[in-house]
């Protein structure tokens, strides 16, 4: 069973940087994209940034475009996301999520995506 594991969120002041780290463990060899998603409270679950395992093709939110990143620390076992100048609109819970298809970012339809970490907090503050 593949399960994705997150760590790094926290409590931050406007303006600031988090690292969000994912670490999936299990059988991966089939695991062909990792990502991101949040979901704020009242919100939809929206994605944030996505990564092909192969290639490296990264895809992210109009939202975050230009203040996050996301990348691959390990094959297919680890996926960070450097967040930095962060908004208040930022605040969040965060997924983790790997996948078995090619995309799995924003504007995918989440309940389809194949693994999901159990979520860690980002609270941006004013």
């Amino acid at each position: 069973q593949v399960q994705p594991v997150e760590s790094g969120g926290g409590a931050v002041q406007a303006g600031g940087s988090l690292r969000l780290s994912c670490t999936i463990s299990g059988y991966t060899a089939n695991i062909n994209c990792l990502g991101w998603f949040r979901q704020a409270p009242g919100k939809e679950r929206e994605g944030v940034a996505s990564i092909k395992i192969d290639g490296g093709r990264t895809v992210y939110a109009d939202s975050v475009k230009g203040r996050f990143t996301i990348s691959q620390d390990s094959g297919r076992n680890t996926v960070s996301l450097q967040m930095d100048d962060l908004e208040p609109e930022d605040t969040a819970m965060y997924f983790c999520v790997a996948d078995r298809g090619d995309y799995c970012g924003a504007g995918f339809q989440f309940w389809r995506l194949n693994y999901w970490g159990r979520g860690t907090q980002v609270t941006v503050t004013s």
